[in-house]
């Protein structure tokens, strides 16, 4: 058995999935949209080249998304995705790219728990939590 989170935008899965892979080394292993099921026509054109369903794997784990339709969409809430680092140097390089056009909740800092941690909420309102247990 395995749990995987599953992320809806508000339209920008593609841009996202794309940022991630970039930043944190994953790989979109497939990407669907509307526009290729079988509801196309009965989907808003604004809605068909939008992703219906993709995956990306980032290291270990596996995280999938879409684009709901704008009357389905909620924002992410109640959660964090937690990104396990294994230097210092990793999570300070991680945070400062993901913290571009973001809202920090918490500024990257050495904790009773952690070498660093810091938490936000990325330009395409995902929370996010960076931890690097010790240093190095």
């Amino acid at each position: 058995m395995q749990i995987n989170a599953y992320l809806n935008f508000n339209g920008q899965c593609e841009a996202a999935f794309k940022f991630y892979e970039q930043v944190l080394g994953g790989k979109i292993l497939m990407m669907s949209r509307f526009e290729d099921s079988p509801m196309a026509q009965q989907m808003p054109a604004e809605m068909r080249g939008k992703v219906l369903h993709a995956r990306i794997q980032i290291g270990d784990a596996l995280i999938m998304g879409s684009d709901p339709p704008p009357d389905r969409f909620s924002p992410q809430k109640g959660f964090a995705l937690s990104l396990q680092v294994k230097t210092v140097a990793e999570a300070e390089k991680i945070f400062q790219v993901l913290a571009e056009n973001s809202q920090v909740g918490m500024p990257l800092g050495k904790t009773f728990f952690a070498a660093r941690f810091g938490m936000l909420t990325d330009r395409f309102g995902v929370p996010w939590m960076i931890v690097c247990e010790k240093e190095g």
